[in-house]
């Protein structure tokens, strides 16, 4: 049984309705709109979701969303989360999405 702290839940519902990034490990994560948090399981719902792949580089160390996929409404365990990213609102319309890249 996980013990998550009661203070991650007021940060995670002060976003409520805001679009985050989820990064589950170093090359992959999700990006949605936060819509519900649960204490049992300890989750998230994103709607809106995209599963997104992030890739850096010597040059550019910072991780980059480099492809992302239409996956609707997920459910994302507590555990599984290693970092969480609040993503401005008046950011630029992303390019490349709703579509996956051959490769």
């Amino acid at each position: 049984m996980s013990s998550v702290s009661p203070t991650v839940y007021h940060m995670l519902e002060r976003m409520m309705g805001k679009r985050i990034l989820v990064v589950i490990d170093r090359d992959f994560g999700y990006e949605g709109k936060l819509a519900v948090v649960s204490h049992n399981p300890p989750g998230i719902w994103l709607v809106e979701g995209e599963a997104v792949i992030l890739r850096s580089t010597v040059i550019s160390p910072i991780p980059q969303i480099v492809n992302r996929e239409a996956k609707g409404e997920i459910f994302l365990h507590l555990d599984a989360v290693q970092r969480l990213e609040s993503i401005p609102e008046g950011r630029p319309e992303r390019k490349g999405s709703g579509g996956s890249s051959g490769g």
